[in-house]
């Protein structure tokens, strides 16, 4: 149901700040004719009956089932879209052999365009009834597959940010997939800008963004053409960083500097970038990445199988680093921002409490490194938003109405809720760690259904 230029009644669930939930409890929320949060009525506002009778007799109002909670739409800030093919798989070795083994190879079928859009069509349609409104995308070197993603999205109603990946370096990059040059590289992004800023119908739905796939993949002329040309147009900026022994391990062996030094160097750590992974940041890289405003995309999923560390979320947090989260398709075996949250959980209390049982219990962890599902809800909602800059992952006037319509009753349900035993302030942890995608029961995207249906 499209709720553009309605009025909602509804209990909403955000997460606004780090420090917790607000549950707005049979709340009204205004969304106006191009899907724009107007007005939010709690219920203890003197204002609430008037607006909610007022909207009733305008025929605008539309009230959701009392069982049910509305969320904010999912940010997912790391995804290789065209390894959506190979989720759930090879996942057996080292990541450099990896990319080279399976990879690499899936990657380079993009430029068959039958086969880019019969995988993309799939993906996108996915991660929308999995409750993910808003998708970071690395696409592959090609031209044509990347707009191709770009134009899926915007036809699906996907918010989305899609990057042309740029990899040039021939020691690295095998014949059959890497860019030409670090020219043709740099060409084809700023295509990719302008293709995407003129697209008919998008109206910034869906934006262009520079997307070096990591330091060991890309020349120096391309890194520092990169950083001109994000300079030069303000885009977006998503990369890797210090994801692994054998990556962080390159950078530092390559120019005896770590690659958040190395990012910076190029011109490539900005407000709008998104590093993914970056385990192995330094003090030190933390402060940098805080002093430019730049963000982390943590992926605990693709983490336990490539990372060979735990990303510490809270040690970053204390020095102002903005952080989202990440499925990192197919580096992680799941799409699912849900998933990803209780692993996000997981990961930060196997840091804490260490997981080697022969070390003593006080040197076998990392103290303070927990967090909560508030937490990571509010890093998959609200914190994603606050690292790509954009209005959506709460409930507030200004805000994109971007939601998740969560049915516990739903036909399939993987949710039990008892009023005998659960109160109001449980609801969130039932979600998250026990609701599935036939509980996502209606999707929306700037108050536009893109999947599923409200009733």
């Amino acid at each position: 149901m499209d709720v553009r230029g309605k009025v909602i009644s509804g209990r909403f669930l955000h997460a606004p700040g780090q420090d917790g939930i607000e549950i707005l409890a049979d709340a009204v929320v205004e969304v106006d004719a191009i899907g724009t949060i107007t007005r939010v009525t709690p219920t203890a506002d003197k204002h609430h009956a008037a607006r909610r009778a007022a909207a009733r007799q305008a025929g605008t109002l539309i009230e959701l089932p009392a069982r049910t909670a509305i969320l904010p739409g999912f940010v997912d800030l790391h995804i290789h879209a065209p390894q959506y093919p190979q989720l759930g798989k090879a996942l057996d070795v080292p990541l450099e052999v990896w990319l080279h083994r399976y990879t690499f190879p899936l990657e380079a079928r993009y430029a068959d365009l039958a086969f880019a859009r019969k995988s993309y069509e799939a993906l996108v349609g996915d991660l929308l009834a999995g409750g993910t409104t808003t998708a970071l995308y690395f696409a592959t070197v090609h031209q044509e597959a990347s707009r191709l993603l770009a134009e899926i999205c915007l036809a699906k109603g996907q918010r989305a940010l899609v990057g042309k990946v740029a990899m040039d370096d021939p020691e690295a990059c095998p014949p059959y997939y890497r860019d030409e040059s670090a020219r043709a590289a740099i060409d084809g992004t700023r295509a990719l800008i302008d293709h995407l800023g003129a697209l008919p119908g998008n109206g910034g739905l869906v934006k262009a963004v520079a997307t070096p796939r990591f330091i060991p993949s890309c020349t120096d002329a391309l890194l520092e053409g990169l950083g001109a040309l994000t300079a030069e147009c303000g885009c977006h900026v998503q990369t890797h960083c210090s994801e692994s022994d054998w990556e962080h391990g390159h950078v530092l062996s390559r120019y005896g500097r770590t690659d958040a030094e190395m990012l910076d160097h190029f011109g490539l750590l900005t407000r709008r970038t998104v590093l993914a992974h970056s385990n192995f940041l330094t003090p030190a890289d933390m402060d940098r990445l805080a002093a430019r405003g730049s963000a982390v995309a943590h992926c605990p999923l693709s983490n336990a199988y490539f990372a060979n560390a735990v990303f510490p979320i809270r040690a970053a947090l204390a020095k102002q680093v903005r952080v989202g989260l990440g499925t990192d398709i197919s580096g992680g075996p799941s799409a699912s921002m849900l998933e990803v949250q209780r692993m996000a959980v997981a990961a930060s209390r196997m840091l804490e409490g260490g997981v080697d049982p022969d070390l003593p219990a006080d040197r076998r962890g990392r103290a303070g490194m927990r967090i909560d599902v508030p937490l990571a809800f509010h890093l998959a909602t609200a914190g994603g938003a606050d690292a790509l800059d954009l209005p959506v992952g709460t409930f507030a006037p200004g805000k994109h109405f971007d939601a998740i319509l969560v049915d516990p009753d739903a036909p399939g349900s993987t949710m039990r809720l008892f009023e005998e035993v659960d109160e109001e302030s449980d609801l969130l942890e039932k979600i998250v760690y026990t609701a599935s995608r036939p509980n996502l029961t209606c999707v929306w995207v700037g108050g536009r259904a893109v999947s599923g249906h409200s009733g």
